[in-house]
């Protein structure tokens, strides 16, 4: 893993925690029809953050199977 994927996962970790902050703060004041949407949008975050990451994996898996 180089130090740029470490970058793009940090970058995407931290664009997930807002929007769950965001979620957060939305469904303790009430507002549900926005904390839905907001919702939406972290779990699309997060997926994108998970699809990222076992890429890498599956990148540095492939790299330690192959012959030296």
């Amino acid at each position: 893993m180089t130090a740029v994927d470490c970058l793009l996962l940090e970058a995407k970790q931290a664009i997930l925690d807002e929007h769950h902050r965001r979620f957060q703060i939305m469904h303790h004041e009430g507002r549900l029809n926005e904390a839905m949407k907001q919702f939406q949008i972290t779990l699309i975050c997060a997926s994108d953050l998970l699809n990222d990451s076992l890429r890498l994996l599956d990148e540095a898996l492939d790299a330690h199977r192959s012959p030296r």
